[in-house]
């Protein structure tokens, strides 16, 4: 009985290297993988539908990257809110540096680097950064963010 699951276990190792090996070998090809890079200090800075100070940094329309979801660095001065707003997608806020005050629904949260804030589809929301430095946070919206996806009162 054990020498028979060692056979099985030895046919099953020897058969896992082999589709690893090939895997490996298609995957390390290279006209298979690119490696896109993009860099936050040349990415351009816009104000956003919410009034945040904006950096895309990736987006599947705006790069020839095989995303389902976007993803952007966000910056509220001191004093700052963003516009109450909603999105059809889920977002995801990542926060960086500073403080701030989340809003979501009737929920009101302080929110600190190193937390993630989780932000279903269609819940109003707001964030406001009582200072004293600036709140810089990561967006990930999924599927990517649309203009035509985002209500803002």
């Amino acid at each position: 009985m054990i020498f028979c699951i060692l056979i099985i276990w030895k046919e099953r190792l020897i058969s896992s290297r082999f589709e690893y090996s090939i895997l490996r070998s298609s995957l390390s090809s290279p006209e298979k993988i690119v490696m896109y890079i993009s860099d936050l200090s040349v990415s351009p800075e816009f104000i956003a539908g919410d009034n945040t100070i904006l950096r895309e940094l990736l987006h599947p329309d705006k790069a020839p990257l095989q995303l389902h979801y976007s993803l952007a660095h966000a910056t509220v001065k001191p004093g700052d809110t963003s516009y109450e707003h909603f999105l059809l997608t889920s977002e995801v806020y990542y926060i960086l540096e500073g403080k701030g005050i989340m809003h979501i629904g009737e929920e009101t949260r302080e929110v600190i680097p190193g937390q993630a804030v989780y932000i279903p589809p269609m819940a109003w929301q707001f964030i406001h950064n009582p200072g004293p430095g600036d709140l810089k946070f990561i967006c990930i919206v999924d599927p990517a963010w649309r203009k035509e996806d985002e209500v803002v009162k």
